[in-house]
């Protein structure tokens, strides 16, 4: 067969192919972003599922099933007309969001409705127990030994009918997360196990600088209101800081006693955890230094401070994440978690502060504690031991270490563990799958295959995902990248690319979930004709403490140097067309953007920075202090990773983009951003959300998105 004919044969093959591609249906936003029209038919679908004890519950939005574990057939257990007319005045929407199963061997679900809390006994139809609320509460938790619910209404904590706090106001904030979320706080009011007591943070931020937020009317009120004010205690990097105390409510007392910890100043109390006879406080103290962190043990009748159990120092900085946890069969023996090795493993202290064990090593990250198998004594992980891009599940045998792999090798697993830990409902995704259900037996390995999610794009145009490593800057580390090419991709032709980047602490954008976890975002551009490169550089998470603490004091400096490895590596790839770089990426990822434009002028063509920081003095204090300690004592830091002065170093077109109202990145930092540009007569372009935070929320969310494609369509993609 001639040169010629094998011409004709390719092409008239190529044809056929693109011609098929076209036939299949085009995403839209609607379709992908998650505040789109259509978005909830176009993600994998899934199940909700909870345990009753050891019986594995699956919840629809309208019908309550128990799944037989030896067959996965499901048998009605309740529906949400019948549980709807048992609640009366108060109905809830879906089954699946409201209701849970407190008691392994009583037909009572506790259901969580906007007007109250109730138990719902399905045998009988009927409501056995109520408590009220009003709807607008700040925070609340319910417990179900006593059945009591704490909740924080107008600012002040109530338990039950009654109100604790009276002084309670945007300066005193009762019973909520503090110190920023920062640390592995997610919330303020902690039951003892008993239920007879509630720790709750209290914190005094009525020192703390208020940040100028303006709230805009809308639009139907624009033309007879003014905006108003709408301040956020915003203590930045160096400045004055909140203090925190730590109470106790006594149910059967009806005292109040705070934690005896000394003075709060500069100082962060994390990680509460109670003993398994609700008689003592363990809390985690750290200085604000964040290189000293000490475990410390409170009489929760009294205050007092009963001993310093652990302390962990750490020449750059010591996170702690999460509380200690007793093991069920033995009240005198916790386990704590700490990456002080390198990596973060799981270590068996006593109630006297001496290691039994540590549990688990090797270089590789525990990502969660799951729980507990108490009749094998074992105690269930999650991990990356396999592969740095996985979450597998294994148990662990607390006595001997040796641990075993449940469910598959492969993916990213998140187990739900039965009461008794004996059964794991193991759902995952591979990047060819997604998403899976299994329910495993522990006793004996066995496997239940129960779900398999079918593609929900199917029938559409869907680009190609790939994964491989590049070296790091370094010279030896190696980094995971994703890269997504487009439905038709012809190797011989050249492609704009983008180069989308996030590169902090605590994330990743690679792994092994579905599409190697990629954003939707990236699918809409391959379709309209981009590469996209996404690669995860030193200082994010999941590869130890060296891995992450590389940007100590020099927040964007590393990061930057792996991205452009990952630079040099598009430039290896014929089909990039390096005449068309850009870059986009949001907060951390936005400071990243405009780095890599000002740091490395012309390599970038076009970028898009989302809620960019500009200088890490106008960051909060927790975050930026423990990367970057503060401005007093590192200074030149601070002022190598400033974009301040970077300003006059733009070159190609920048759009950057914020909500008017973030508390997270405060607006000053993207208008003193402009005005330096001013002052230097470079030429961005900007654009605001009013009355949106660090994200958009909704529909916005697909404006932004489209605003985001648009500007690479008119900037990048044309050819010169």
């Amino acid at each position: 067969m001639n040169i010629k004919i094998l011409r004709v044969l390719a092409t008239a093959a190529l044809i056929m192919s693109t011609t098929a591609i076209m036939a299949q249906k085009q995403f839209t936003l609607e379709d992908l972003n998650f505040g789109g029209t259509n978005y909830s038919n176009m993600i994998p679908q899934n199940r909700t599922l909870v345990w009753w004890g050891d019986r594995l519950v699956h919840l629809s939005d309208d019908t309550c099933y128990t799944v037989n574990l030896g067959n996965g057939k499901e048998t009605r257990l309740f529906t949400l007309a019948k549980l709807n007319a048992a609640l009366g005045n108060d109905k809830i929407g879906s089954l699946g969001t409201a209701v849970t199963f407190p008691y392994a061997s009583q037909p009572l679900a506790l259901v969580g409705g906007s007007k109250g809390y109730y138990l719902y006994n399905f045998k009988k139809g009927t409501i056995e127990y109520s408590v009220s609320k009003s709807g607008d509460e700040q925070a609340e938790a319910w417990n179900a030994t006593s059945r009591t619910l704490a909740r924080v209404e107008k600012d002040n904590l109530w338990v039950g009918d009654k109100q604790l706090t009276t002084d309670g106001s945007r300066d005193i904030v009762y019973g909520q997360s503090v110190h920023r979320n920062e640390f592995g706080i997610d919330g303020g009011l902690f039951w003892s196990p008993d239920g007879k007591r509630l720790a709750f943070y209290r914190m005094d931020q009525s020192m703390v600088t208020d940040y100028p937020e303006v709230t805009i009317p809308e639009v139907a009120d624009s033309i007879d209101t003014i905006a108003s004010l709408a301040p956020e205690k915003y203590p930045m990097a160096g400045q004055t800081s909140h203090k925190v105390t730590v109470g106790v409510y006594d149910l059967a007392t009806g005292r109040t006693i705070y934690l005896q910890a000394g003075d709060p100043t500069d100082r962060y109390f994390t990680n509460v955890a109670w003993s398994p006879d609700g008689t003592v406080i363990y809390m985690q103290e750290l200085n604000r230094d964040q290189n000293d962190c000490r475990l410390v043990s409170y009489d929760a009748t009294t205050g007092k401070k009963l001993a310093e159990l652990y302390r962990e120092t750490d020449e750059k900085y010591v996170e702690p994440l999460h509380p200690i946890v007793f093991l069920p069969w033995d009240s005198t023996q916790f386990i704590m978690q700490s990456q002080r090795d390198g990596y973060n493993h799981l270590y068996i202290y006593d109630t006297t502060g001496k290691q039994v064990k540590q549990l688990t090593s090797g270089k590789w990250v525990v990502e969660q504690l799951v729980g507990f198998n108490t009749q094998h004594q074992s105690v269930v992980i999650t991990s990356n031991e396999l592969n740095p891009l996985q979450r597998n599940t294994f148990v662990v045998d607390v006595n001997t270490g040796k641990r075993a792999l449940m469910g598959s090798d492969n993916g990213w697993h998140t187990p739900i563990l039965s009461a008794s830990g004996r059964y794991i409902a193991d759902k995952y995704q591979a990047p060819d799958v997604p998403r899976h259900i299994d329910v495993i037996n522990i006793d004996n390995g066995r496997t239940l295959s129960y779900y398999n999610a079918p593609d929900p794009w199917t029938g559409y145009t869907v680009p190609t995902y790939e994964c491989g490593t590049i070296t790091a800057a370094d010279g030896v580390t190696p980094l995971y990248y994703r890269m997504v090419k487009p439905a038709d991709f012809d190797p011989s032709k050249k492609y704009p690319t983008v180069v989308y980047v996030y590169g902090g602490p605590h994330a990743h954008n690679v792994d092994a979930g579905w599409h190697w976890r990629s954003r939707s975002w990236e699918t809409y551009m391959a379709q309209k004709g981009y590469v996209l490169f996404i690669l995860d550089n030193r200082g994010s998470e999941r590869r130890g403490k060296d891995f992450e603490q590389v940007t100590f004091r020099q927040l964007g400096q590393e990061e930057m140097k792996d991205q452009m490895k990952g630079v040099e590596f598009l430039r290896t790839l014929p089909y990039v067309d390096t005449t068309r770089l850009g870059v986009h990426g949001w907060s951390f990822g936005g400071f990243m953007t405009i780095s890599l434009m000002t740091n490395y002028p012309g390599v970038f063509k076009v970028g898009v920075a989302g809620g960019p920081v500009i200088d890490w003095k106008w960051y909060e204090v927790m975050y930026g202090e423990r990367y970057m300690d503060t401005p007093q004592t590192n200074p030149e830091g601070y002022a190598k990773t400033s974009l301040l002065k970077k300003a006059k170093d733009l070159k190609g077109k920048l759009q950057i983009i914020i909500g008017y109202n973030d508390p997270t990145v405060v607006p000053q930092h993207a208008l003193s951003f402009l005005k330096a540009c001013i002052e230097a007569g470079t030429q961005p372009d900007f654009f605001t959300y009013p009355g949106q935070g660090h994200n958009m929320r909704g529909h916005q969310s697909v404006h932004l998105h489209e605003r985001i494609t648009q500007y690479f369509e008119d900037y990048l993609k044309p050819l010169k």
